[in-house]
C-alpha cells in the first residue's frame, strides 16, 4: 500500500497571512504520505525562491523534493513541485509545458517505492475554465505517453469548483478520482478544488482531507490524501 497526497501551500503564507514554511513542514509530517505533489511550491516574484527552504526540509522532514533541474533557488516549476520519501528511488523526472493564458505548467517523475513502479503528475490548472479543458487533455496525453505500462497517479489544484463538468469530464474519462472531499477554504471549506485521480491498474483504499489546527493555518488549502494498492 502506499499513501500519496497533494497540498497547495499557498507559497508557505498562512490564513494569518504569515510567512511560515515551519508550519507547512508540519502539516507534511502529520500527512505522513509516500510522496505529495505540492503547488504554489515557490514565491511568486524576484528569483522565485522556494516557499519552503531546503535545509529546513531535510533536517526537520523525511522528504526531499525531486530535482527538476529548472531553476537554482526554486523547488519546482511553475510552483508546482512533488516530494517523495527519502526511501524512494527517483527513476526520472521532467517539466511539462501545458497550453497556458497565465504561467503554467506541471511535472512528472516516475517513483519506485514500497514494490511500485509509479508516474505520478502534479498540476496546478488555470482560473479559466476554458484553458483548463484545454491543459487537461494535454496532460491526459502525456501522461498516457510518460507511463505507458507504469501505473499511474494524477494530483493537484484543478481550479474546478463543478461537481461534475469541465476539466472534470476530461480526466474522468481517462481516470478514477479519489473521493477526497472538501479542501478549499482551509477554515471553512466549500469546495473540492484538490484533486487524486488514478489510471485502472490502482485502487483507491481510502482517500479524504487532512483537517487538524496546523492544516486550517498553515495555507488556504486543507491537503488531501489517498490509500493505493494494485488493482
Amino acid at each position: 500500500m502506499l499513501k500519496v497526497a497533494s497540498y497547495n501551500i499557498h507559497k508557505a503564507i498562512g490564513t494569518d497571512r504569515r510567512r511560515n514554511p515551519g508550519r507547512i513542514i508540519d502539516v507534511l509530517n502529520e500527512l505522513d504520505a509516500d510522496i505529495i505533489t505540492l503547488q504554489e511550491a515557490d514565491r511568486r516574484f524576484g528569483a522565485r525562491a522556494a516557499a519552503i527552504p531546503s535545509l529546513l526540509l531535510e533536517q526537520y522532514s523525511d522528504y526531499r523534493a525531486i530535482p527538476l533541474d529548472v531553476q537554482t533557488d526554486s523547488m519546482g516549476w511553475h510552483g508546482n513541485a512533488i516530494l517523495a520519501h527519502k526511501s524512494a528511488r527517483i527513476v526520472a523526472h521532467d517539466i511539462l509545458h501545458i497550453p497556458c493564458l497565465e504561467p503554467r505548467g506541471a511535472v512528472m517523475a516516475q517513483i519506485a517505492m514500497n514494490g511500485f513502479d509509479l508516474s505520478i503528475f502534479g498540476m496546478h490548472l488555470d482560473l479559466s475554465g476554458l484553458w483548463r479543458r484545454r491543459q487537461a487533455a494535454a496532460i491526459v496525453k502525456l501522461a498516457k505517453q510518460y507511463g505507458q505500462e507504469r501505473p499511474t497517479i494524477l494530483m493537484g489544484d484543478l481550479n474546478e469548483w463543478s461537481s461534475s463538468r469541465g476539466c472534470l469530464l476530461d480526466f474522468g474519462r481517462n481516470y478514477n478520482f479519489v473521493d477526497c472531499g472538501r479542501s478549499f477554504h482551509s477554515r471553512g471549506p466549500i469546495a473540492r478544488l484538490d484533486r487524486i485521480m488514478h489510471c485502472d491498474q490502482l485502487t483507491a483504499l481510502a482517500g479524504g482531507t487532512h483537517d487538524s489546527a496546523s492544516a486550517r493555518k498553515a495555507s488556504d488549502h486543507l491537503p488531501v490524501w489517498a490509500q493505493i494498492t494494485a488493482a
